[in-house]
């Protein structure tokens, strides 16, 4: 099973039993229940407000105990969880409520697709594993501001370059970097971006046209396309 890309999701296990494997980190954080995992053998349950970092290729099995439980789960290549898996989260309660509040607006369609651009890397973040060595030498990309940059910058093209521009690194800097905090290539990071933003338009109740306009896709039936893919 495989993950091009971090996916978050909210999943509601029963008492049926399950196995598997796969080439991806699983971060698995306890919203109701409790949640029995076995990974290689070793035992243990995901309670309301516990997460656990499940490592590629690790086979798990899982099930949940009586009444069922719910977990907000997010499948990610990301490298940097995998300081994640020996060390505990250093707030959990800032961790769960996150977590909570990510499930809410997984639930709500006018804010999913901002939980699902934003919520991978705000749950490493909270998570408050300590970064390596070569992390702390290196220059700090803001991720918000840079994509509050893109969005006041739709009406031109945009490509690695210009956000490796703002971001002041070189683009190929760039690019590594956004495989590693984002989980995929820059140029993915930004048209998920800009789709999430033609999105939060149409819901507002912009018609096509416009929202195309704002967003930078070259005509109404590109965005729609877009949006059908």
């Amino acid at each position: 099973m495989h993950a091009p890309a971090p996916v978050l999701s909210l999943r509601d296990y029963t008492q049926s039993r399950g196995s598997h494997a796969h080439d991806y980190f699983q971060v698995l954080l306890g919203l109701d229940g409790v949640l029995d995992v076995e990974v290689e053998g070793r035992g243990r349950g995901i309670a309301t407000g516990e997460a656990h970092v499940v490592a590629p290729g690790d086979r798990h099995d899982f099930e949940a105990r009586r009444g069922g439980s719910v977990c907000l789960v997010l499948d990610t290549p990301h490298a940097p969880w995998a300081r994640c898996i020996e060390q505990a989260p250093t707030d959990a309660p800032r961790l769960h409520a996150l977590a909570r509040y990510l499930a809410h607006c997984l639930q709500q369609p006018q804010h999913a697709a901002l939980a699902l651009q934003h919520g991978p890397a705000l749950l490493l973040e909270a998570w408050g594993a300590a970064p390596s060595v070569a992390d702390t030498r290196r220059r700090r990309i803001d991720w918000p501001a840079l994509a509050a940059w893109a969005q006041a910058n739709w009406h031109r093209p945009l490509n690695v370059a210009d956000l490796a521009e703002v971001a002041c690194l070189s683009p190929s800097q760039f690019a590594q970097r956004c495989r590693e905090e984002q989980g995929h290539s820059a140029m993915l990071w930004l048209r998920t971006l800009r789709l999430a933003h033609a999105r939060e338009l149409r819901l507002e109740g912009l018609s096509v046209a416009e929202t195309a306009r704002r967003t930078g896709y070259r005509s109404p039936s590109a965005l729609t396309a877009a949006l059908r893919r």
